[in-house]
């Protein structure tokens, strides 16, 4: 049987998991365990909705029903005797994670984190906003998982949405030197359940994606024309803590992001687009603009390119 897509969701962050189908369920339970950092005879996992127990742990993940595109919610037992003592390990310099707050009064002060540009900056900056720290790993979970979104649909991820083959595209998109954009930033917001708001600093405007959706939750990125950063906030309720999940009902932190799209914009924080040079690093060819790079990359399929 093939790979199942999760999304688990524990004290620490929001997180993909790729796993098959055939994995047995003790060592799943292994598996998240370490992941959410929660000891394997302590764990208690949900999975559907209304999220109910995995009791069982025989059998396989297929045999408890569990699917992809599912969420997996991990919580410690408060019914361990030793509840007490139970602590999660805190990874070393890693912010913890917020969620629950609203911003405070006044406008808030959003901060930017400059992830690394190496082709996955879209999935850095998710994993970022989800987890609370960057995980350059998950760039490979997030193309697998938007890889079978658009298998699974060709209908709506058509040669004409793709701009080449379904088939083709998924290939592509597994290519860790492969750029994310406007339609993978869709499939994350549908697979999260989260709406995302991109800040373009060329034209000053905020694209929301899921915006449609009764998503309780908003994120914020920021695009200069070729790369991703994740935008956060520092939190007034704790040391050490940042914010990258807000209340979707809560306006103040569009409000701010606008201002800093604004002032991106005027002081022309962003790439064109159309003007900027790239040099292919499997033959060596220069090219003006991202037509000339898509033009060249149908035509040669390399796709591995570099600001020149």
């Amino acid at each position: 049987m093939s790979d199942i897509s999760l999304r688990l969701k524990c004290r620490s962050g929001t997180f993909p998991v790729q796993i098959s189908s055939t994995c047995s369920l003790i060592d799943f339970r292994e598996q998240i365990a370490v992941l959410s950092d929660i000891s394997s005879n302590k764990i208690k996992l949900l999975f559907g909705f209304p999220p109910k127990l995995i009791l069982q742990f025989e059998g396989s993940v297929a045999d408890a029903g569990i699917k992809s595109g599912d969420t997996i919610i991990a919580e410690l037992d408060t019914n361990s005797s030793s509840i007490q003592k139970a602590k999660c390990k805190a990874e070393e310099n890693t912010m913890k994670h917020v969620t629950e707050h609203e911003v405070g009064e006044g406008p808030p002060l959003i901060l930017r984190k400059v992830v690394p540009a190496d082709n996955s900056c879209l999935f850095t900056s998710m994993g970022f906003v989800l987890g609370g720290k960057i995980d350059l790993g998950s760039g490979s979970y997030m193309r697998e998982i938007i890889a079978n979104a658009v298998k699974d649909n060709q209908v709506e991820f058509s040669e004409a949405v793709l701009g080449k083959p379904n088939e083709d595209y998924c290939k592509w998109i597994r290519n860790p030197d492969s750029w994310g954009g406007a339609i993978e930033v869709s499939i994350l917001s549908n697979f999260y359940g989260v709406e995302i708001a991109v800040i373009d600093t060329q034209s000053g405007s905020i694209s929301k994606f899921g915006e449609d959706k009764d998503y309780p939750h908003r994120v914020f990125l920021i695009y200069d024309g070729i790369h991703y950063d994740p935008l956060y906030l520092e939190s007034p309720f704790g040391i050490g803590e940042i914010q990258t999940l807000f209340p979707k009902n809560d306006d103040r932190m569009l409000e701010a992001a606008q201002i800093l799209a604004n002032e991106a914009k005027s002081s022309r924080q962003y790439t064109d687009v159309n003007r900027f040079t790239l040099k292919c690093l499997d033959c060596g060819c220069i090219m003006i603009g991202q037509n000339q790079a898509q033009e060249h990359a149908k035509l040669t399929a390399h796709t591995n390119f570099n600001e020149y």
